[in-house]
Parts: C-alpha cells; sequence; structure tokens
C-alpha cells in the first residue's frame, strides 16, 4: 500500500505545470514587488502549491484563513498555519520570518535619535512590533537628557503581572546606562490599550521606585491594535 500523503505537505506542483500568468515570481522580476498583491507574494514564498492547486491558489487559501489581514497571519502560531493544506514547517517558518523582516523593518523607519517628545511618538515607535504579537512584551525605553531612545530593553515576555516586573530588574539598565528618564511600554495581545488592575498597580510600583533612584517615569504607554493608552494623557501616573 502507498505512504498516504500529509495535508501539512502535500506533493508539490511543478513549476512547469502552473500557468505563467499564475507566477507571480516571474511577475515579480517583470514588474517588481511592489505590482504583486499580497496573494501573489505571499504566494512567492510558497513557492509552489500542491497537487491540484497552484501557489497561487494555496496561498489564496492562507490569506483567507487570516481573515485577510497581514497582522493575524504574522501572530498566527506557526502549528495553526501548517494546518493550511499545502503549507508545511518550512513554508509556514518562510511566512513567519518575511512578516518578522517586515515588522523590524518598520520599527527602524522611525529616524534614530529622535526624541519621543509625547506618546504618539512612543506608540510610532512601539507599536510596529509590538501591536501583532500573540503574548504580551514590557518593555522599558531609557530616554537620554534630550528625551531621545538610548536603548529599548525587553524586560519580560508573557502575562504582566509584579512579581515578574520587579523594579530591579526595569531600572538596573536605566542606572547603568546613566538615564535621564524612562517610559514603560507593554501590549496587550487582545487589541484593546484599557489598562488593567494589575497595569495600574505594575505601574504605581514602578514610578515609586523611579522617584527613590532619581530616574522619573514619564509614560507608561499600552499599545493595542491600531491605539494606544497613555498613563499621562489619561491622568493615571
Amino acid at each position: 500500500m502507498p505512504a498516504s500523503t500529509s495535508q501539512s505537505d502535500p506533493p508539490r506542483l511543478k513549476i512547469k505545470e502552473i500557468p505563467s500568468t499564475e507566477r507571480p515570481r516571474e511577475r515579480m522580476r517583470s514588474l517588481g514587488a511592489q505590482a504583486l498583491s499580497t496573494t501573489e507574494l505571499i504566494a512567492t514564498l510558497l513557492g509552489s502549491g500542491y497537487r491540484g492547486a497552484s501557489a497561487l491558489a494555496c496561498a489564496q487559501v492562507v490569506y483567507q484563513h487570516c481573515g485577510g489581514s497581514l497582522g493575524r497571519l504574522a501572530a498566527m502560531p506557526l502549528a495553526a498555519l501548517m494546518r493550511v493544506p499545502g503549507v508545511g514547517q518550512a513554508r509556514a517558518s518562510a511566512v513567519q520570518a518575511a512578516l518578522e523582516l517586515g515588522r523590524r523593518m518598520a520599527g527602524e523607519a522611525r529616524e534614530a535619535g529622535l526624541p519621543l517628545r509625547g506618546p504618539r511618538d512612543v506608540a510610532a515607535a512601539f507599536a510596529p512590533k509590538l501591536q501583532d504579537l500573540p503574548v504580551e512584551e514590557f518593555h522599558v525605553a531609557i530616554l537620554d537628557a534630550q528625551h531621545r531612545l538610548e536603548r529599548d530593553v525587553l524586560i519580560t515576555r508573557g502575562l504582566l503581572n509584579s512579581s515578574l516586573v520587579h523594579p530591579r530588574e526595569v531600572f538596573r539598565e536605566a542606572i547603568a546606562e546613566r538615564a535621564a528618564a524612562v517610559i514603560l511600554v507593554h501590549n496587550h495581545p487582545s487589541g484593546d490599550p484599557s489598562p488593567s488592575a494589575e497595569d495600574r498597580a505594575v505601574t504605581e510600583q514602578l514610578v515609586a521606585a523611579g522617584r527613590l533612584l532619581d530616574i522619573p517615569v514619564h509614560d507608561h504607554v499600552i499599545v493595542g491594535r491600531g491605539r494606544y493608552l497613555s498613563f499621562a494623557e489619561a491622568g493615571l501616573l
């Protein structure tokens, strides 16, 4: 009896079997990447389709699976992406790697050394890398005397609570860098930046520690999906 074909990695179509009009790589070569649709770009990452479906058809299924949202696709766990017909581990990894590169490039778009003058600037600097993450990350933005971002320090990844976000961990790097001030930043994977009771408790603890160390906490910005909440703007500091 012949071995059964795994749904996660079915036999691939040869490139010769795909109509030329469905070959995104050829279109990219002749027209440039900017001319391709999102599904064509995904198809380029997948490289080929599987028995009975072209790379473009497979890419359309991937895009539909995430509701037509690149943000949701970027946040999709590897195992979930591998459950899409025609997407095995290698292809799922390629898609996630490309989206992570895009996220990092967006994070670099802000000019180096530009001051963080307010929560809008903080959100612009941090949202590209935080807003679509599937778990919470707590960061400390270390500022110099001109409010320029000296360093972005990741403190913890996972659920935010006061036992994990300890003042010792938060201010260790700030002291070493002789920070003039810090800004706390974390994300809410739900997309809603409204502060929880734990968010408020952690902020109070860190603001108090900053006063003792003479390193003021200028703000705590919670990043949601397409929006943010500033403790300073909301009068919560």
